[in-house]
Parts: C-alpha cells; sequence; structure tokens
C-alpha cells in the first residue's frame, strides 16, 4: 500500500489538474457563447446568399459561352461553374490548432478519411486542404497528397483568412487540378452537441426546391439588372468565400463546445478521484493509527510482564 506521504502528495497533484481544467472550462465557456452569436448571426446571410446563387443558376444563365481574363482565379466565374469529368476532388478538412477538445478533432479526421477512401474506391484522385495542426498531423499519416495546409489560424475566424482558403481553392480550380469543391466541417447545433457534414460547393448542385422555384413562381425570363456578368462576377466569388468563412466559424463554436465538454467531464473524474484517494487516506491513516496503537499496548503488556 503507498505511504500517507505518497496519497497526499497525488491528491494535492489531482487538486492542482482540477484547478487547471476547472479554468479551461470557464474560459472555453465564455468563448463558446460568443462563437454561438456569431453562429446564429452569419447563418441567414449565408442560407440567403445560397438560396439566391441556386435561385440564379436556375434561371439558366448563358455562361458556358463566357470566356474572361480575371488577376485572381477567383473571379473567373464561368471557369469555377463549369461542369467537366470528375477525376479529382478538393476536399476541405477543417480541424483546430489546439486539444484538449474530446473527440472532436478524431470526429473529424475520421469523416475526412471515410470521404477519401470513398472516393478512391471510385476511381477518384483527392488533394487535401487541411485547416488545423491537429487535423494535418493526422492525415499526413494517409496516402493522400496534402497541397495546402493552414495552421496558426486566427482563434476568432476572419473573412480575411477564409478568402485566402477561397483564392486557393479557386486557383486549384481553375487550373484544371481539381474538379470538384467539398468541405468537411462541423455544423454547431448547442453547447454539447455538434454534427460532422460534408458540404458540396463547388460546381454547384441546383437543388430540387430551387428548381421547383424556378418552374412554380418565375415563369417569365429572370431579367439581370444590370446585366448577368456584373452579377455572376460578384456572387460567385461570394459565394465560395462564404462557404469556407461558415465552414471556419461553424468550427470554431463546435470546437469550443466539445472543449467545454472535455473540461468538465476532466473536473468531474478530479473530484471522483480526490474522494477516492481521500477514502484510501484516511483507510491507511486508520490503519497507521491502530497499528501504533497495537504497539504501544504490546510494549506496556511486555514491560509488565
Amino acid at each position: 500500500m503507498p505511504s500517507l506521504r505518497d496519497i497526499r502528495r497525488r491528491i494535492k497533484s489531482v487538486q492542482s489538474t482540477k484547478k487547471i481544467t476547472q479554468a479551461m472550462r470557464m474560459v472555453a465557456a465564455a468563448k463558446v457563447k460568443k462563437a454561438e452569436n456569431r453562429v446564429k448571426a452569419s447563418r441567414p446571410f449565408s442560407n440567403e446568399l445560397n438560396k439566391a446563387f441556386e435561385r440564379l443558376l436556375a434561371s439558366k444563365p448563358n455562361i458556358h459561352n463566357m470566356s474572361i481574363k480575371t488577376e485572381k482565379a477567383i473571379d473567373n466565374y464561368p471557369a469555377l461553374l463549369k461542369q467537366r469529368e470528375l477525376k479529382t476532388v478538393g476536399l476541405l478538412s477543417v480541424s483546430s490548432d489546439r486539444g484538449l477538445a474530446g473527440a472532436y478533432n478524431a470526429n473529424v479526421v475520421r469523416k475526412t478519411n471515410a470521404r477519401i477512401r470513398e472516393l478512391q474506391s471510385n476511381n477518384i484522385n483527392v488533394k487535401l486542404f487541411v485547416v488545423g495542426s491537429k487535423g494535418l498531423a493526422a492525415l499526413k499519416k494517409e496516402n493522400v497528397e496534402i497541397v495546402e495546409n493552414y495552421v496558426k489560424m486566427p482563434v476568432i475566424p476572419t473573412a480575411g483568412s477564409a478568402n485566402v482558403i477561397a483564392e486557393d481553392l479557386a486557383e486549384y480550380f481553375v487550373r484544371e487540378e481539381i474538379d470538384r469543391i467539398e468541405i468537411i466541417t462541423t455544423h454547431f447545433k448547442s453547447m454539447i452537441s455538434y454534427d460532422v457534414q460534408l458540404w458540396d460547393v463547388l460546381p454547384a448542385v441546383i437543388s430540387p426546391d430551387a428548381e421547383e422555384e424556378e418552374e412554380n413562381v418565375l415563369h417569365s425570363e429572370m431579367l439581370f439588372e444590370p446585366d448577368t456578368e456584373t452579377i455572376l462576377q460578384n456572387i460567385v466569388p461570394l459565394y465560395l468565400s462564404n462557404k469556407v468563412y461558415q465552414a471556419m466559424i461553424e468550427a470554431s463554436a463546435s470546437e469550443l463546445a466539445a472543449k467545454m465538454t472535455a473540461m468538465s467531464s476532466a473536473t468531474n473524474n478530479a473530484n471522483d478521484m480526490i474522494q477516492y484517494l481521500t477514502v484510501v487516506y484516511n483507510k491507511a491513516r486508520q490503519t497507521s493509527i491502530t497499528q501504533e496503537i497495537l504497539e504501544v499496548i504490546s510494549g506496556a503488556q511486555a514491560q509488565s510482564g
């Protein structure tokens, strides 16, 4: 049995760990509320932008014969909307730079690996774009090409950082090195729940609802003001950048929620461990006291005899 000193030292160690996990839980709880507000504030705009983009495509603008020259690939909307034979998929996997978030990063990596195997089983190549050092470290072990990685990103995702990633994705798409853009991220549901999801980004797929709305509501030809080219020139880059930005803020909120849950569980485990060690310490102390009393009684009996 461990000595009383060893047990006391173990109790102090667990108590110190508990203070750390408790502090981290409180910090995560404060941050996740702000992250939740960012997500809820951005979703209406993102949803309406997606609907407008789908309605625009459902009107079947004549983009296939368009050819423009732009400095940035993300502004080359005819190339970004072009449908072609699927040979290579560009997969953006959004993880985090920090750990201590339970199974958060493991779930993202697991979903990414599953998607990679699914595509490869259909003879489709995969090029990975990885956000976060945790995902990068895990996915480096897989037999798949990582063409771009984004580590040490801002703790609070920004539109600027999302634009950088979106421009890289567009560059590979326009150069025809990838034929589809997909994103694996986490959808924030609540403080204790999130889903790992796969988003199709480009080339855009028109949902049945958008097509039905086009057929049932917009019976006449859609009119563009000032013109089709100007609208597409603005909405396509905005659509792609917003998809990346939304994926990043959803992931940030989900990570903080997972961290809060993990630190709460760690604090509870520390409490249980302290309680168990206290019982062990009291039993060992009682045994030690009993042993000392028996020794005193034995000594007294020996002297009296």
